[in-house]
């Protein structure tokens, strides 16, 4: 079901294909399993991209947004083809220069459900944009888990899969 959003999103936000944040894994920091999606990426270059648009992106950071008990990484990205993209290459770098931005999207996504009755949404570690690394690190570990529901090595709940 699509999501009407209650106001302007100013940055692209889409998904990373093969990558599933696994319901029945439960995360050690954040004490909450993952959402039963693909990870979320918000891309923050400069261009509008059309809706279903499918671009190669550079991984900055990530954010552990806590959704109604679950875990919903936000990957923080920019397009490969994007003229900042030269000088962005961790999530210091967007702080630094594009100021405000990483506090924008984490403002965005913690009241962007509130318009439907919805409570606020959370963020673990400390709310802190976690770096690169960790940001891959969450990739990695989405990709293996969605490897495993297609070869049928998890539960796969009420998702139909093939």
């Amino acid at each position: 079901k699509l999501r009407d959003y209650h106001g302007p999103i100013f940055w692209n936000y889409g998904m990373l294909p093969q990558t599933w944040e696994d319901p029945n894994v439960v995360h050690p920091e954040t004490k909450c399993a993952g959402d039963n999606d693909p990870v979320d990426v918000v891309e923050i270059g400069s261009a509008s991209l059309a809706t279903g648009s499918v671009e190669p992106v550079k991984v900055l950071g990530v954010l552990a947004m806590i959704d109604d008990g679950e875990l919903d990484w936000k990957l923080i990205a920019i397009r490969t083809a994007d003229p900042l993209a030269a000088e962005l290459h961790d999530i210091a770098d967007v702080e630094a220069k594009c100021p405000g931005v990483v506090t924008g999207i984490r403002e965005w996504f913690r009241w962007y459900k509130t318009p439907d009755g919805k409570p606020l949404n959370a963020f673990g570690f400390d709310e802190v944009a976690l770096p690169r690394a960790h940001a891959v690190e969450v990739v990695k570990e989405t990709h293996e888990a969605w490897k495993k529901l297609m070869e049928g090595k998890t539960d796969q709940g009420k998702l139909w899969i093939k």
